[in-house]
């Protein structure tokens, strides 16, 4: 698919205790997880990170952030500086069960809108949306006045919102998976089990 996919490697991971890219599935961690199904579907990976030492195995394009210390805004930013597409999907590092098709479907319902988010049990999930690199001037105008929430963001843009019956036709697997972020140890836990459903 002609468009960028962006990883975003997170922050301090401070509520998991440790890096929840490098927790470990199987024979894989968890960021090489994600890379290895976006890159199944998408033309362009990047990498968000201010530690580009520690992922260096991945052997994958890398940003670092040109606004250091302000989260995931910043994040989304420098992905889409980098991306050679104007149309892109985001996803954070914290998603292990990530799925290529629905990302890809996302990225299909952009068309003339500049994101396309989508909502599942009432949530937003900005992390795992489709962007416009166009929304750049937003993005900069959003860190530079220190509004630094996704939503200050969305709140610019010509935003589709997509609910779960919406989501469901493109989902290989069950939604709740697909969108199952993983934050504290027993999530992380959670998830390892239902990994090893996949053997």
């Amino acid at each position: 698919m002609k468009a960028g996919a962006i990883i975003l490697s997170g922050g301090k991971s401070s509520r998991m205790g440790t890096n929840k890219a490098l927790l470990p599935f199987h024979d894989k961690t968890n960021i090489e997880r994600i890379r290895d199904e976006l890159g199944s579907v998408f033309d362009d990976l990047v990498l968000v990170t201010n530690d580009p030492e520690t992922y260096e195995f991945l052997n994958m394009k890398m940003v670092r952030d040109a606004y250091p210390g302000k989260g995931p805004l910043a994040g989304v930013h420098a992905g889409l500086t980098s991306s050679h597409y104007e149309e892109n999907i985001v996803v954070a590092c914290d998603m292990p069960f990530v799925s290529a098709d629905l990302a890809g479907s996302l990225v299909k319902n952009l068309k003339h809108l500049d994101a396309v988010v989508p909502v599942i049990g009432g949530r937003q999930h900005p992390l795992f949306a489709s962007y416009q690199k166009r929304i750049l001037p937003q993005l900069e105008e959003c860190l530079e006045n220190g509004r630094l929430r996704m939503v200050h963001l969305l709140e610019q843009l010509q935003v589709r919102y997509l609910g779960e019956s919406d989501l469901q036709a493109y989902a290989d697997g069950s939604l709740e998976k697909i969108f199952f972020n993983m934050n504290h140890p027993n999530e992380y836990e959670h998830a390892r089990k239902w990994a090893e459903t996949e053997r």
